[in-house]
């Protein structure tokens, strides 16, 4: 296309903050853009005439963050319009409003399949809501990533909602309460990342592993995998976050049978104390999580075990810090998550008493990162000398020329000497020298490709 014809079109940037579910969307959008001639896509840092901003709240510094990408995106062209999404402008329309005066548009989490045709509309109204209530949200928007670059792993949502009501937690009055992405939709997407050469699907939701319940008849994750494996894709899939209550004997049973499903599960503990679990209206004790985890590893030998942990919940005091602590060192996990609570308004912890001061809260993230390099070191040592499949990616900022890296099955960051052709194949590594945060290896399958 010339270059005059470049200038007509409208330059559009898209920037996401926070979960898969946020990425997926994004990606969604980005594709949907795309295939309109009268758009051309831009970095976020370029200036633009519409800016969508995909927005996150699930901690205060979400929060921050959206707001200064807004703020950001309005100071960058005081004339561009902002399309402002996500779970920030779900929750907080009115402070979205009071960021800037460039022409807006609020779109909620219901209408999100509005916002490429938003971004992309030829008029520039000074204000557009597509908002509404998502506890009266029924259905999935429906979002096809048709297009979704240069990348080895596909991210899948499968699933959006929440309908747990954790007393901490925002998402379900950002989201909405559970519900399923159809099969037939999913299996269209899983047909689209494979014709892009994609070889590997995150599977990803906001409560994963309440798949399914919402269909009539009901139906279940484990049915959503078994109709992926029917179909024999070439593909790796790889589970997002699971509630622990919700990671079967059934479930695992087909991780183990089949290699195509990856040996990883991130299965959030949020305290090792049964009083701050109860006060979390998490539904589980210590107890039953350690059994989930120790289960788990014997049957799944090598699978990576990835836990959330939350510090300064209102009311953890040292002894229930510690127990927390106590019960993660004793078990066979490989890496942890530490999020320190972060009080967010309209939710039932927020107006508990006895918070936590901050700098509390940051000593104790401090012990419990310590634990988690400590795991994630004992983990990787373990499989020294290992041969295990990892997707080649290309090489990170830093290393050595002709170097490529990837993720082993279960989770490891590696990297290894390879040709660039060999980017977006499944390789056999051997595990050879622990370095600063992966494994060095080598491939032993140098025909691979």
């Amino acid at each position: 296309m010339g270059t005059d014809q470049n200038r007509a079109r409208k330059r559009v940037a898209v920037t996401t903050l926070g979960c898969k579910v946020n990425q997926y969307e994004s990606a969604a959008y980005l594709a949907e853009l795309a295939g309109l001639a009268e758009v051309e896509i831009v970095p976020f840092s370029a200036e633009a005439e519409v800016y969508v901003i995909n927005t996150c709240a699930v901690t205060a510094r979400a929060g921050a963050q959206s707001r200064q990408l807004i703020r950001r995106a309005a100071a960058r062209n005081k004339k561009s319009r902002l399309v402002v999404t996500g779970c920030y402008a779900q929750v907080a329309p009115q402070e979205v409003l009071e960021l800037t005066e460039n022409p807006l548009c609020i779109v909620g989490n219901a209408h999100k399949a509005r916002v490429a045709a938003v971004a992309a509309a030829g008029r520039n109204c000074d204000l557009e809501m597509y908002h509404g209530e998502m506890a009266t949200c029924r259905e999935v928007a429906p979002l096809l990533v048709e297009a979704a670059g240069e990348r080895t792993r596909a991210v899948l949502k499968v699933q959006d909602g929440c309908s747990q009501r954790c007393s901490y937690c925002i998402v379900p009055r950002a989201r909405g309460g559970s519900r399923s992405v159809a099969l037939e939709l999913v299996l269209r997407q899983t047909e689209i990342f494979l014709a892009e050469g994609y070889r590997e699907v995150v599977l990803t939701g906001i409560h994963l592993g309440h798949y399914g319940l919402d269909f009539s008849p009901p139906s279940s994750l484990v049915e959503l995998v078994d109709a992926l494996l029917a179909r024999d894709f070439p593909l790796r899939y790889r589970l997002s976050s699971l509630e622990p209550t919700e990671v079967s004997g059934e479930l695992l049973s087909r991780l183990a049978a089949h290699p195509e499903l990856l040996p990883h599960l991130h299965i959030p503990l949020q305290s090792g104390d049964d009083r701050i679990l109860a006060a979390m209206n998490r539904p589980y004790g210590r107890e039953q999580f350690a059994e989930i985890i120790t289960a788990c590893a014997a049957r799944l030998p090598g699978a990576a075990l990835g836990v959330d942990v939350m510090v300064g919940f209102p009311g953890e005091d040292e002894e229930a810090f510690n127990n927390t602590r106590q019960l993660l060192a004793g078990l066979p996990i490989s890496y942890l998550h530490v999020f320190p609570y972060s009080r967010r308004p309209g939710t039932k912890a927020a107006a508990l008493p006895e918070q936590v001061p901050g700098r509390i809260k940051d000593q104790r993230a401090a012990l419990l990162r310590e634990l988690d390099r400590q795991k994630r070191q004992e983990f990787y040592r373990r499989h020294l000398g290992q041969v295990r499949p990892v997707l080649a990616e290309p090489g990170g900022r830093g290393q050595a020329a002709g170097s490529l890296r990837g993720f082993t099955d279960n989770y490891i960051p590696v990297s290894f000497a390879a040709p660039a052709r060999l980017v977006n194949q499944v390789v056999e590594v051997r595990l050879e020298e622990l370095g600063d945060g992966e494994l060095r290896g080598r491939m032993v399958n140098q025909d691979a490709g």
